[in-house]
């Protein structure tokens, strides 16, 4: 287990194969740092699906409007949708998209970011400056790599839960 500095800016995802710890970087992204721990505080992120997993590139996930697999869930859809939320300005930085980082997921528009995020296979730094980067993996990078690959994965692993280490 990693040792955990900032228990207020640190993320549990439980996989099925075990947690994944996750750094948040509120001095990088703090409009996305807080997205994050507001969706994980209200139980958002449980159960939703990774929907979009390519291999030597990312995982995909977080769409908790389509991609709960225990309410709703739409996997035609997943994917396309984010939260109740307004979208968040783009926080770019120096930060590169090495491998284990997290990157806010949008569309087209830098400012369309929501509740939807990627983690990092390998280093993709072709994204650099493009995506907000506003975590990284700091243990379980190997439960990452053994989410089911597919666009979408016929049959897709979840998030089965998210929390903030602060509250557990």
């Amino acid at each position: 287990m990693a040792e955990i500095k900032d228990p207020e800016n640190t993320i549990l995802m439980e996989l099925k194969g075990g947690t994944v710890t996750i750094e948040l970087l509120p001095d990088v992204a703090p409009k996305h740092t807080e997205r994050m721990k507001e969706l994980a505080r209200g139980g958002q992120y449980d159960n939703v699906a990774f929907h979009r997993v390519i291999d030597g590139f990312m995982a995909q996930t977080g769409d908790v409007q389509h991609a709960n697999m225990e309410k709703d869930y739409n996997p035609g859809r997943a994917g396309t949708g984010g939260s109740d939320l307004p979208d968040l300005p783009a926080e770019f930085s120096k930060l590169p998209h090495d491998r284990g980082t997290l990157g806010a997921a949008r569309s087209m528009n830098p400012n369309s970011a929501n509740s939807q995020f990627f983690i990092n296979f390998k280093d993709n730094h072709f994204l650099n400056g493009q995506y907000t980067v506003y975590g990284r993996v700091i243990a379980g990078m190997e439960h990452v790599d053994a989410i089911t690959r597919g666009e979408p994965p016929a049959n897709p692993d979840r998030m089965i839960s998210v929390k903030v280490a602060a509250d557990v």
